[in-house]
């Protein structure tokens, strides 16, 4: 057991648009726009803040989602859509997702340091480095960079835009020379109440748990077990301690996906409902996605054969998310399960992230389990149906954690760094 005798569990929502399934778009209390309705926007930022959740994510992907296995294939970006809710709110923290694989270090430190100012400090960069060749594409390219190089680039791309946000204190003009960015210059933006945007990456991969550990103030981790959540967890903080930060610095929060209702029964019942009103082939195309490998041509009624769970054969090419895949692959192993039987049980269990499928007391069971034994420092929540599945996360589960002393009353602070910080609990790390 790790020990905490300070501090509280930190929660952010995963704003996936409408919700992780891709029947949530048909929800009614959804109009036909509010993906694009700066009102749905708003009510999403409020309500968050209502339940004073420390931080809202959104990502970012540019490209067009594929229908078949995605419920949000059409995105705002992100600084521009929390730029505007920042202006709706007041203390929840607010990450948008930007890539260092297709931005530029220079433009995206200033856009997100203007922004982080505006807002009051609330800004966090969740760093990601993009894969698959559809991306690609937009940027003129015909695919990706391999794994090791996007994440080279990324490790240089956060140097160059942390000494850039620190131009923005000193005044001092800053000369980079490295292998990928040569730069003479400084950031005209000031800097924010928090300084600069809180780092967070989300990246499963060694090189990617190799930059948490050295400047991420939060990972948004994929992990499906308390066993492998521990796992991770002491290896990031490990990271962090070999880079001379605090293992407190680096806060561990996994995604978790939702279906909640008032009874087990009733979550599950609506849980299977929203799958059954999604594509068919959602389960199927998602699994292929995410292990590389199409599982349509899979025998449903046989495990899966030992070449499908091995390691990819370069994984330099690999198009899907390192982590998922691990993680998916030893929960396969774990219980040798038919392809049928795996596609079943995902839908109460989640994807590359875990899911949880049951009561606001039930997921308060869960989240009290895992933090008291050292699996997270918070969660990152994702509902299948934003828009009432938030109302639940603010209103029902936040009380409840509050009773048990995992969260907090009242805002303590008015950024998102203090967010974190005030989250720091006492402990020991093996």
């Amino acid at each position: 057991m790790t020990d905490r005798r300070t501090g509280h569990v930190i929660l952010g929502i995963n704003v996936l648009v409408l919700g992780y399934l891709p029947a949530a778009w048909q929800s009614p209390l959804l109009k036909k726009d509010s993906f694009v309705d700066p009102a749905y926007w708003e009510t999403i930022g409020r309500t968050a803040e209502r339940g004073t959740l420390d931080a809202i994510f959104l990502a970012d992907g540019p490209l067009l989602g594929d229908p078949a296995h995605d419920a949000n294939p059409i995105r705002l970006e992100p600084t521009v859509n929390w730029g505007h809710v920042a202006a709706a709110t007041e203390r929840v923290g607010l990450v948008a997702t930007a890539s260092t694989t297709f931005n530029d270090p220079f433009e995206l430190a200033e856009r997100l340091l203007s922004w982080d100012h505006l807002s009051g400090g609330r800004a966090g960069w969740n760093i990601v480095t993009t894969r698959g060749a559809t991306a690609a594409r937009n940027f003129g390219l015909p695919d990706v960079p391999l794994r090791d190089d996007r994440y080279d680039r990324a490790a240089e791309f956060v140097d160059v835009v942390r000494a850039l946000w620190d131009s923005a204190v000193t005044g001092e003009d800053i000369s980079h020379r490295g292998e990928l960015f040569q730069l003479d210059g400084r950031l005209r933006v000031p800097p924010s109440r928090q300084g600069s945007p809180v780092l967070l990456q989300a990246g499963g991969s060694p090189k990617g748990r190799e930059l948490a550990g050295r400047v991420a103030e939060g990972v948004f981790a994929a992990e499906l077990t308390k066993d492998k959540a521990i796992e991770h967890y002491r290896l990031v903080k490990r990271l962090a301690r070999a880079h001379g930060r605090s293992p407190d610095d680096v806060k561990i929060l996994p995604g978790l996906l939702l279906t909640l209702g008032s009874t087990e029964e009733e979550a599950r019942r609506r849980n299977d409902e929203l799958h059954d009103a999604g594509p068919a082939a959602y389960s199927v195309q998602w699994l292929s996605q995410s292990i590389g490998y199409d599982a349509s041509k899979l025998d449903l009624d046989e495990p899966f054969p030992e070449e499908v769970l091995a390691a990819p054969a370069d994984p330099q090419t690999f198009q899907g998310s390192m982590g998922f895949r691990e993680s998916i692959v030893a929960q396969i192993r774990r219980t040798n399960p038919t392809v049928r039987e795996y596609l079943r049980q995902t839908r109460y269990t989640g994807s590359g992230h875990a899911g949880f499928v049951g009561t606001p007391e039930q997921l308060a069971d869960h989240i009290e389990d895992w933090f008291h034994s050292g699996a997270i420092d918070g969660f990152n929540l994702q509902p299948d149906v934003l828009v009432d599945g938030l109302e639940v996360i603010a209103d029902e589960l936040v009380p409840l954690l509050r009773r048990r002393g995992l969260y907090r009353h009242d805002y303590e602070t008015d950024t998102l760094r203090g967010h974190f910080r005030a989250a720091s609990p006492t402990r020991h790390f093996d």
